[in-house]
């Protein structure tokens, strides 16, 4: 549909005394202001009879002149909800009539039945929006939504902008069609990028960076296809770097379209960015981008709810489903061309619920293609079970600290360390550990401080502890946090037996690296890999048995370091769908696709995944290196 005749279409329904000063979009949505304070009170009926015909999200809202004071606004606020909700901030939004009510409780601020939410919309005619702060002070949640509730006269003209590109009018005629180059993740782990195309629009699925490869880092942006001028959107699956880490680089050369993903990636993902300047900072090496293009790229960033259909483009309908890998970690379906074709594609996904978060969804209303992850696509790729994998950490932890020796699990800053933490309060709880500290280093302590602030998207045991019992594992006291070099050679040279959670988790930079360059050279200590190492990462090198690697010093030469301590390697804790589970995802994927693409996997694994699938479910199998364009119909 045309803005023109969508907004003809909303303006034949409202009452002559609308008083509409203001039409606007907000992305797909559409909001209209009044000047009319009883229609502002009164018009929700009158708005849900629009909804209802146009199918289409339609807002109302009060005209800036109508609003009251900030200060008396925020004043009424604070007096209004109580003490027991724990306000922690108020924003406002002026140019888009907004209030943001932050706090750790937000049911509370909300009021029994939204009572609250409704006196401060008659009483102030401001539009209310709640929502939980972290339990954990997190500078970098505070940062992030300052910086989107300040630039809120930009946003209203940017998102107005990318609603008239959406309703910009188009018609599918007979030459349509659809393809995707794989600009990254072909045949390899790392630097995930895919451009989806059709003859009136374009898509960037992920944007990713090889940490572990010093030779071919970065997706293949050269490609004659790629233009950032005429991108549409870029869609981001979850805030691990292979998947989000290039994103910045986008805007340092121009590009200013929306990127879309959920709340809890865009702030995971600015961290880990934030972290990924200064890791290459402190070793000597040229950032690709700069803070400036991270706070342009959150700027332009549009969040979405799982479930939630969304008009991105003319001719693209996006929904967003859990993956089950990581926090906000997300599915695409994609709607091309008006039930032209439906494709969806992963990301990394789990299709096995965890401590942490709910399985991958598996269901959909249409499906004709899959592209799907194949990490641990191999025929021996089979992950022991939950039960097993933590039964053989709790006996690691046992005996090395019984030796008084200290435990070092390289983590990922998001996915493993706070299913690890999980797992590491629960043997608190059951008196399994006793009186050994667990040191937290690196951004994982930022990170979980983030996963504080979105508890709704936790599976249904993590909420019932902390909704229901008032007990949240990401703040308990057992969990000590390393701020400082200091503070680490403390725990090395002084400290006895613990156990330390550090970044990077394949040992490419961070302080993992840090503490091994001590801690290799004791029999008593232990190193645990729970999570993938990339080929060519150190962690790979000593997962395949070296006992002497090189290792940078701090002159910048490399030394060799002896590795004498013991070594690990528990793949059940991994975020990732082992083989079973893969194939077990496409058997009950509702409705069965015609084509499944494999990517984000070894050469061989993805092969593999293709063949065995082709031969199980006779279906169309493909397996795309990098550069390489399939056309999707």
């Amino acid at each position: 549909m045309k803005k023109e005749d969508l907004f003809s279409e909303i303006e034949e329904r409202l009452p002559k005394d609308a008083s509409i000063s203001d039409t606007v979009f907000e992305g797909a949505n559409v909001v209209l202001y009044t000047t009319n304070k009883q229609f502002f009170k009164e018009g929700d009926d009158t708005i849900k009879g629009i909804v209802n015909h146009l199918k289409k999200r339609v807002r109302l809202r009060a005209d800036e002149s109508l609003l009251l004071d900030p200060e008396k606004t925020e004043e009424y606020i604070k007096k209004l909800i109580s003490k027991e909700a724990k306000l922690s901030n108020i924003w406002f939004e002026i140019k888009r009539s907004i209030v943001i009510i932050e706090a750790e409780k937000p049911g509370l601020a909300i009021g029994k039945a939204g009572e609250n939410i409704q006196k401060i919309r008659e009483d102030t005619l401001w539009t209310p929006k709640v929502r939980r702060s972290p339990s954990v002070k997190s500078d970098i949640v505070e940062t992030i939504r300052k910086s989107l509730y300040q630039e809120s006269d930009y946003r209203r003209k940017f998102l107005n902008k990318l609603g008239e590109r959406i309703y910009s009018g188009w018609e599918r005629d007979k030459k349509y069609w659809i393809r995707m180059s794989c600009l990254g993740s072909g045949r390899e782990v790392g630097r995930s990028a895919f451009l989806l195309q059709t003859p009136e629009s374009k898509l960037l699925l992920d944007c990713g960076v090889n940490i572990a490869s010093k030779d071919e880092p970065y997706p293949y942006l050269e490609a004659p296809e790629v233009d950032l001028k005429s991108l549409d959107g870029v869609m981001i699956t979850h805030a691990h770097l292979d998947h989000c880490g290039f994103l910045p680089y986008l805007f340092k050369y121009g590009y200013r379209g929306p990127v879309y993903l959920t709340e809890p990636t865009r702030d995971i993902m600015t961290l880990l960015q934030l972290d990924y300047i200064d890791i290459n900072q402190r070793e000597g090496k040229k950032a690709i981008y700069s803070i400036k293009d991270i706070k342009e790229m959150i700027k332009h960033t549009v969040s979405m709810d799982y479930g939630v259909v969304t008009d991105i483009s003319p001719d693209f309908r996006m929904t967003l489903y859990n993956a089950g890998h990581v926090l906000g970690s997300a599915m695409a379906h994609l709607n091309i061309g008006n039930g032209f074709h439906n494709f969806l594609y992963t990301g990394d996904m789990k299709y096995e619920k965890t401590k942490l978060l709910p399985k991958a969804a598996s269901s959909f209303q249409r499906l004709e293609t899959l592209m799907i992850e194949s990490t641990y696509g191999g025929r021996k790729d089979m992950q022991p079970s939950r039960e097993e994998c933590e039964n053989v950490l709790f006996q690691i932890i046992q005996n090395t600290t019984t030796r008084g020796g200290k435990v070092l699990i390289p983590v990922l800053g998001v996915g493993r360390s706070q299913e690890i933490i999980m797992i590491l309060d629960e043997m608190i709880r059951q008196k399994k550990i006793v009186d050994i500290p667990i040191y937290i280093d690196g951004v994982v302590w930022d990170i979980t401080a983030i996963h504080t602030a979105y508890i709704e998207h936790m599976n249904e045991d993590v909420k019932s502890l902390v909704f229901n019992k008032d007990y949240n594992p990401f703040t308990t006291e057992f969990l000590k946090r390393v701020g400082s070099q200091k503070e680490r050679m403390k725990i090395i040279e002084e400290g006895g037996p613990c156990i330390i959670l550090a970044t990077s988790g394949m040992l490419v930079g961070g302080p993992s690296v840090e503490y091994l360059k001590h801690l290799a050279s004791n029999k008593k200590n232990s190193l645990v890999f729970v999570s993938y190492q990339g080929e060519g990462s150190l962690g790979r090198v000593i997962q395949r048995g070296a006992r002497e690697v090189p290792i940078e010093a701090i002159n910048g030469k490399n030394e060799i370091l002896k590795i004498d301590l013991e070594t690990y390697t528990i793949e059940g804790f991994s975020g990732h769908a082992d083989r079973n589970e893969l194939m077990d995802f496409i058997s009950k994927l509702n409705p069965r696709p015609r084509r499944v693409i494999f990517v984000h996997g070894e050469s061989s694994k993805c092969l593999d995944m293709a063949s065995s699938t082709h031969k199980n479910f006779r279906i169309e199998t493909s397996a795309p290196r990098g550069l390489d364009v399939l056309r999707i119909r």
